[in-house]
Formats: C-alpha cells, structure tokens, sequence
C-alpha cells in the first residue's frame, strides 16, 4: 500500500485486490482474464510470457504469478482468451482457462515425465563422455558422440527458448547456457558442453519438482470442502453439488463430514473443528444460532445448517482467493532482486566479452584459454538462484500462517510484520472480550434504580455499540419497560442524547458530564473509584434545556472480561522481538491504566477519539518506523490504516475484518499476532540468508573464473546446487 493510501485511510489496496480476481470480470473498458499456464518453473519464463503479450494490442494489464502458476491479463474486447493462450504458447508454454485444471495437471504431469526423461538420457551420455575422456577408451570423436547426445538430449528444453529470446533481443539464462555450450564446442571441451546442458536441465527439473511442491501447499486449501452438500429439499435430503446449493436452504451435516458452505445451525448440537479455518487446535461446541464455516470438520453430533453464503463468498473462498492473490504482491525484497537481476546479468555477459577480448589482446594469453573463462563467466551470469530464493520464502510463509489461521495479504506485509518494532492495541475485543456486562447501578439525586435503566435503555437501543448493548440486555433482563427514545444523535468519543417524553437525556462518559455541565466533585470521586476498578463508567443525565436544570441521573459500572490469554500474548510479543505495547482506547484513563497494568502493557493511552488514536499511531511511526495497529476491522480502520501494517481481530466472523486489515487473525487469539512476528522475522532472514549465500556463490566462482581456477561444469553445478539450497531452505517455512 502507498504512503498516501496509508494515510487517508482508504484501504484501496482491499479494493484492488477485490478487483484482480475474477475470470472476464468487466473492468474499467474491458475483462480480465485469468489464465492457468502449464510448466511455468523459472522467473525467466515470466519474461517470455510478457515479451508475447506486450505487443498485442488491446492489452492494458499483465500480472504473472509464478508460485500459483497463473497468468492475469487486464484487455479490451477486442482481445479474446484464445488469443492469449496462442500468444502464450508462441513462448513454449501451454496456457488454459482456470476452469480447465484437469486437463491443465495432466499435461503438467506429462511435460514433467518427458522431462525427467530426457534428463536421464542426458546425464547418462554425459557420463560416458566424460568417462571416454578420462580413461581415453575410444578415438577423441567418441566423446564427441557421445556428448552431442546428451546435449541434444538435455537441450531440447533450453535451445528453443534461448532463440525465442534471442529474436526479442532478450539475455536469459537460456540464452547464456546455449551460448556457453555452443562455445565449448566449437573450442573442443564437448565433455563439459554436455555436463553443462545437463546441469542445467537436471535443475530446471528440480527447480519445477520445487515450485510444484509449494504449489501443491496452497492448493491444499482447495480440498478442504467437499464437492456435494446433503440439502433438506421438503421431505427429501438430496445430495447436490455445492455450487447449485441457493442461500437459505438447509443443509444436513452428518457426524465426521466437512461443513460444504457457510451457515447457521438450526438444528442439532456438536462439537466442530475449526482448524482449517482459524488454527484453533480445540473443536469448538455449536447449537442453534451459531455460525459454522465452510471447510470444518462436524464431530459426533448431526446439525441441521440453513446456508447464509454461496460457495463463491464462503470464508474459506475469501482465504483461498485472497492468498492466490498475495503470492502476486511482490515483497520489497522481491523487487530488489529483480531490479539487480536485470542489471547483473547483461554486466556480467558484457564482462565475459571484455574477459574474451582483452586476455589475448592485451595479454597476449591463448584464444581457446581466455574463451573458456568467458564461456565459464556466462554460466555464473545465470541469477536463478537468486531470482527464486524470494517468492519461494514468501509463499512458504504465506501458506504456513494460512494454515494457522493467520490470513496475511501478501509479502509486503509478511516482510512488514517481520520488522515490527511497536504494536498499538485497542481494548476492546482485543485485550478484552468484548462482552461487557452492567456490574452495578449507582442512583443519584435520589432516583431510582428503574429510572436510570428506563432512560439509559430508550436511548441506548439505538445504538450498536457493545456498552450500549450491553446497557439494553441489563435493563431488558430486569424486566424493566422503556419507550423508544426521539431524535437521538451520537456523539462521537462520547456518548448519545435523545428526547424522552419531551425532556432531553443523554448516556456518556466523563466528558460528556463535564461538557453537559452536570458535572460535580462528589460524581468526579464516585467515577475515580469506579475506575481505578478497571471498570468503564456510564453517566445517565438530564441535560440542561429550555426552563429545565439538568442533572446526573445515575451511574452505570460496566465491565468487560479480559481475555484469558491476553497476558500470555503480550508476553509472547516482547519475546518475539516486539519493543512496545500500547493501548489506544476511547475508554477513560484509569479503566485503561488498570487493565494494561494488568495484562503487561507498556503504555496505556485513553479518552481517545477516533482521530486522535491516529495522531498517536503516528507518533509511534516517528519513533519505531515499523508500527502495527491492531482492532475490530471496523471502527479501527483509520488507525489501522495510518499503520505500517493493520491487524483484525476475529476475521472469520467478520466479512469486514477480512476485507480492511492487512492481516486477518481468523479467531479472536491474540497471540497469533506474536506467531505471525515470529515467522515473519524468520522469513526475513531466510530471505536475507539465501539472497546473501546466493550472492557469495556468485562473487566465489567469478574470482575464480576471472583466474581461471573455475571450469564450466563446476560453475554450473555450484550455480544449481545454489538453487537447490535456497528453495530447499526456503520450503522449511511449510513446516512452522
């Protein structure tokens, strides 16, 4: 998200992202079409897709996904999607409509055994060649033989897309590799020109079984709900496919089945486990009215279900497509390696023309002596290594918190997440469990008890905020009657007024009293005491008007529960490298102070609007540079916003909490928060240790090249055991 963006709290980049998805959604002038792309293993195939694409007019957008394996065309009408997929193949790759994935998986399947293959072939003619070399079995064009097979045998997959970059005045490693090969022949070393093709094509191989693997983690989530649903259709229960099942029907879950589709219980009780969901490692008990999510598991109970959401909105659709997407949003990290990639390899190309020339010329070294460095210097110029390591730690890491329960939009945030050094916490529903309940009714000026709930109620149910709530269950579960109070109107950071049988009244807190000029010393001890009890205050007041002299009603003493973890969680925090706390509360000071003292808060910071909660996030900013804010996802959104990063509490239940923050906890736990900093950091420096490994292998063996200690199969052995390495060290992500 933009510095701008940030700040006005538009949260644009939920929108654009809303946006991306979609096959052929209309878009501004045209669609977007979504295409899967077989054998895409190797961000050097994310530049030939695009050079084929770019030229086609009508094309206003081009997003290629390597980790989904996906490519996003923004176009007009004029362009069609078989257009796209004849343009794609042009690059020598097979592209299809997402809906065809099967036919999609077996051609992949297919392309990978015909590969695997041809690798075989090249390696074991590679071996004889080199083995007619060492032993000297056979006349010198034996090895020549036997080597042009394994060339031809491994080149078949890297020759083709060497001469369609070459016709696009492109350097990939396709490029470089045919050139190294071709120029190890022409000066004799035949042996090496085949180790070299198959190297090269044995890591492509690996590279693609990689990548598979960490794509096959994401498409995990897809198997989590079943492809029927048993619905209750008048006396029948009929089994139908998911997509056919309409909002407000009744479904029919059986003990042990997966929940098909978002809904509410109507009948039954059970136990259900909602790992796939929120992480939650304990099933969690379900009964009439509660709200079950497509993907969980039914325990020994049968439920009945009436469907609230169709198979495209379930949460679990909004996980999958907002995880899809996330692989696309590259993390800055990502952007610097490929911004180095494109100036290192065309340098380091232009150096081995320099390392080919001078030698001789200025020299006076050997011709066929000083070529080999230079055809030893265009293998090292491969960055796949380097170009990998990133989205394949990103993904990892996105996958494994998804697993978890922890939905993060993207590597930007992963990344974000990792480098936090300040976190800004609200009160309630995040410390607190957002439940308040009424603990006392404190009379004043002599009224009655039934009085004050009479009025506080009339002008409280209009409002949906939680205290405001809770003030109406009270007064209801007293069996208290009260009229439907006129011509409310809230008032922001602190409380509401409305007319009751002509007379004006208002519910507030302190400032509110002080404002309505109601205020006195004995009610400022009264709420002090209240207070200092970590308890938040309810002022019910006649307010001054016309010919009537206002006055305090009565106090109501509301408490919210902490969240029995909460303590735990912020200890987590500070553990994880987190350096301050803070909570950011509309509530008063002293209700604030008790509960962060209770819980190991830093600092507390109360009577807060709305506005001023964002003057102190941004202060936070100033001093830690990486700040996070962490809310309901609603009426924290501004702050949440002004952040480096915005943390929703509770997004399986909240549509909005997934759509606004950042980062999505599924359930209402706050020490996710310190799970997800820990792997953050941990994909930081993963990410940072394989761009450095990568960068030191490269410098090594261009010393040694540029001394001639280097030759070409050892330069392409290190060049694919780097890779190896960094995917391998970046997939242990799955396993957090």
């Amino acid at each position: 998200m933009s510095e701008d963006c940030k700040h006005c709290g538009c949260n644009s980049h939920a929108r654009a992202a809303e946006n991306k998805s979609g096959m052929n959604r209309e878009v501004h002038s045209g669609a977007r079409t979504i295409l899967k792309v077989a054998g895409m293993d190797c961000p050097d195939e994310i530049a030939a897709i695009e050079r084929m694409l770019k030229p086609i007019e009508g094309i206003d957008e081009i997003r290629v996904n390597l980790m989904a394996g996906t490519a996003t065309i923004g176009h007009d009408k004029r362009v069609t999607p078989e257009r796209l997929i004849q343009a794609i193949g042009t690059a020598g790759l097979k592209a299809s409509l997402q809906s065809d994935d099967e036919a999609d998986d077996e051609h992949s399947d297919g392309s990978r055994r015909v590969q695997l293959a041809s690798v075989i072939v090249s390696g074991i003619c590679a071996g004889i060649s080199f083995l007619f070399q060492w032993q000297n079995l056979f006349p010198p064009y034996g090895k020549a033989v036997a080597a042009t097979i394994a060339i031809v045998a491994g080149g078949w997959l890297i020759f083709p897309k060497a001469l369609r970059a070459l016709r696009h005045f492109s350097l990939d490693m396709n490029v470089l590799m045919s050139v190294a090969v071709i120029g190890a022949a022409a000066i004799g070393e035949w042996t090496e020109g085949a180790a070299v093709v198959f190297l090269f094509a044995l890591s492509e191989l690996l590279e693609g079984f990689s990548v598979a693997r960490a794509r096959r983690a994401i498409q995990s989530l897809l198997e989590l709900t079943p492809d029927t649903a048993l619905v209750k259709r008048g006396d029948q229960v009929q089994e139908v496919r998911v997509e056919e099942v309409k909002v407000d029907e009744t479904l029919v879950i059986k003990s042990g089945a997966r929940v098909p589709l978002d809904g509410a219980v109507t009948s039954g009780e059970s136990a259900i486990n909602q790992a796939p969901i929120t992480g939650e490692s304990m099933p969690v008990e379900k009964k009439s009215g509660d709200t079950v999510f497509a993907g969980t598991i039914n325990g020994e109970g049968s439920l009945e279900v009436k469907v609230t959401k169709s198979h495209t909105d379930t949460t679990l659709a909004k996980i999958i497509k907002l995880v899809g997407e996330a692989q696309g949003q590259k993390a800055p990290s990502q952007r610097f390696v490929d911004r180095f990639a494109k100036v290192y390899t065309p340098t380091v190309f232009v150096v081995a023309i320099l390392v080919l020339l001078s030698g001789p010329l200025l020299f006076n070294g050997a011709w066929m002596e000083w070529t080999y460095r230079a055809l030893v210097l265009l293998v090292i110029a491969c960055p796949c290594a380097l170009v990998i390591s990133t989205p394949v730690s990103i993904v990892s890491g996105l996958t494994a918190m998804a697993r978890r329960g922890v939905l993060i939009k993207g590597g930007v945030f992963l990344e974000e997440i990792g480098r936090l050094k300040a976190l800004a916490v609200d009160k309630t529903g995040t410390i607190t469990e957002g439940k308040p309940r009424v603990q006392q009714v404190i009379p004043w000026n002599g009224k009655s008890e039934e009085e004050i709930l009479r009025v506080a109620a009339a002008i409280d149910t209009h409002s949906e905020h939680p205290l405001a709530q809770a003030v109406v269950k009270y007064a209801e579960d007293k069996k208290i009657q009260f009229p439907r109070s006129e011509n409310y109107q809230s008032k922001t950071g602190r409380g509401a007024e409305a007319q009751i049988d002509g007379h004006l009244y208002f519910v507030g807190n302190h400032r509110f009293a002080h404002e309505s000029a109601v205020c006195s010393d004995e009610l400022e001890k009264k709420l002090g005491e209240l207070e200092a009890q970590a308890m938040s205050v309810v002022i019910v007041g006649h307010k001054p008007h016309e010919d009537c002299q206002g006055e305090v009603l009565g106090i109501l003493a509301i408490a919210d529960t902490v969240r029995p973890n909460a303590a735990e969680a912020i200890k987590a925090l500070h553990a994880a490298g987190v350096e301050k706390v803070v909570m950011l509360s509309g509530d008063n000071q002293r209700t604030v102070d008790a509960i962060s003292k209770q819980v190991g808060i830093d600092e507390a910071k109360g009577d807060l609007l709305p506005d001023q909660k964002i003057e102190r996030v941004r202060e936070l900013l100033a001093q830690h540079k990486h700040v996070g804010m962490i809310g309901d996802g609603v009426n924290d959104a501004p702050a949440m916003a002004a952040a480096s990063i915005g943390i929703a509490m509770g997004g399986a239940g909240t549509d909005t909490a997934i759509e606004t923050a950042d980062i999505a906890l599924m359930q209402d736990d706050l020490s996710k928060v310190a799970e997800a900093v820990q792997l953050g950091r941990r994909t930081v420096r993963i990410i940072q240790t394989n761009i450095a490994f990568a960068l030191i292998v490269k410098a090594i063996f261009l010393l040694l090249a540029l001394s001639g200690h280097a030759s070409l199969w050892l330069a392409i052995l290190a060049d694919t055991g780097a890779t190896l390495v960094v995917i391998a060290n970046a997939l242990r992500l799955l396993r957090t």
